[in-house]
């Protein structure tokens, strides 16, 4: 699977400075699915309210966070991913540090299969030596799209 060319053949990436709050980032890594409506706000509420609830479970590797919430949840039409990138760090507990995030990759499913591909594809990519690195340097499609091609097999 291309996970990084889908999501920039889908326009579904955003690139920001950075939040002074958390659910603030999730609503913008959010937006690009909102935007053509594969997702709906109440689904963005829940990914935050989940979070508040269970702690920062989205932080899946130093620096990446994969909003995400229930399969099939409430406010979700399609399976999708989209992608943010923010310069500064995003802090969801200010007394760990590990707790970070500047990558997102906002997760909305109805259909598991694909859901657990994407989810797959996403992490064998992360895996792969350099690619945070990568991604976190990104500024805009072009390097997404270099991303893509040098850890693609």
């Amino acid at each position: 699977m291309e996970i990084l060319k889908d999501i920039v053949d889908s326009k579904h990436y955003i690139f920001c400075e950075g939040f002074s709050d958390w659910t603030e980032a999730i609503k913008a890594a959010a937006a690009p699915l909102l935007a053509e409506g594969i997702i709906e706000n109440t689904y963005v509420d829940a990914i935050i309210e989940n979070v508040k609830e269970y702690g920062p479970y989205i932080i899946i590797a130093p620096e990446v966070a994969m909003p995400h919430s229930t399969l099939g949840g409430s406010g979700v039409h399609d399976t999708c991913i989209s992608f943010m990138k923010t310069e500064k760090p995003v802090v969801f507990d200010p007394n760990d540090p590990t707790k970070n995030a500047r990558l997102f990759f906002t997760l909305a499913a109805t259909d598991n299969e694909k859901h657990l591909s994407n989810m797959v594809a996403l992490a064998e990519f992360l895996l792969k030596e350099g690619a945070i690195e990568d991604l976190l340097k990104a500024k805009n499609a072009d390097d997404l799209m270099k991303a893509h091609c040098k850890y693609s097999e």
